[in-house]
């Protein structure tokens, strides 16, 4: 089972929209999976653990309650509060890195790193537990899988890769995250109505003479 990215994409962003999450979020977190699976990795299982959490029930819980010292919430947080508040703090890895605790799924953090790795112009570390992850703005060096939730993850400037990861030009989903993930997107169907399923058939109620 293959699909485009632009594929991955779509269905990414409906289905975290389908989650409960925002369409801004859905919006992040589609480019996010792109990017993971452009990267090799497996974008469509790393959103699936996420959106099987649940953690758009209560995201005031999940989000970082400061970002000037150590990044926490109530509970875990989710990498799609975390992950743009790292892009848009990018500029705080000027003076210290950036430390985060109890980290849902952070692999997703990734994709946000390299955007800020960009808006610095250089490479960053992002350690996640004892395992060292360095992106640039075009390349990543991460292994194939990460653990699903991080006691820390700290973001620093700086990083010489030992080896990069290939690029892919498609996703290569299993089937049972693919499944999951169009089970969330069709949440996000308007139910089809009487007027609607007459129009789509094209019964050609309309006199047009």
């Amino acid at each position: 089972m293959n699909f485009s990215l632009n594929e991955m994409e779509a269905t990414a962003k409906r289905a975290t929209r389908g989650a409960g999450y925002s369409w801004g979020q859905a919006e992040e977190a589609s480019k996010a999976a792109r990017w993971l699976c452009a990267q090799g990795l497996d974008g469509a299982g790393i959103l699936s653990s996420l959106l099987e959490r649940g953690l758009a029930s209560d995201p005031a819980t999940h989000r970082p309650g400061q970002i000037d010292r150590l990044w926490q919430g109530e509970e875990a947080l989710c990498p799609l509060s975390a992950g743009p508040l790292l892009s848009d703090a990018a500029h705080l890895l000027k003076t210290s890195p950036i430390e985060m605790r109890n980290v849902a799924v952070p692999a997703l953090m990734l994709p946000f790193a390299r955007h800020a790795a960009r808006i610095l112009n250089e490479a960053l570390t992002i350690e996640i537990d004892t395992v060292q992850n360095v992106v640039g703005e075009d390349w990543l060096m991460a292994p194939d899988s990460l653990p699903k939730t991080a006691h820390t993850v700290v973001v620093s400037r700086g990083g010489a890769p030992t080896a990069t990861r290939e690029q892919e030009t498609r996703a290569y989903p299993d089937p049972q995250d693919w499944d999951m993930l169009n089970r969330y997107a069709h949440r996000t169907y308007a139910p089809a109505t009487e007027e609607s399923r007459l129009l789509g058939a094209g019964s050609g109620l309309s006199d047009n003479d």
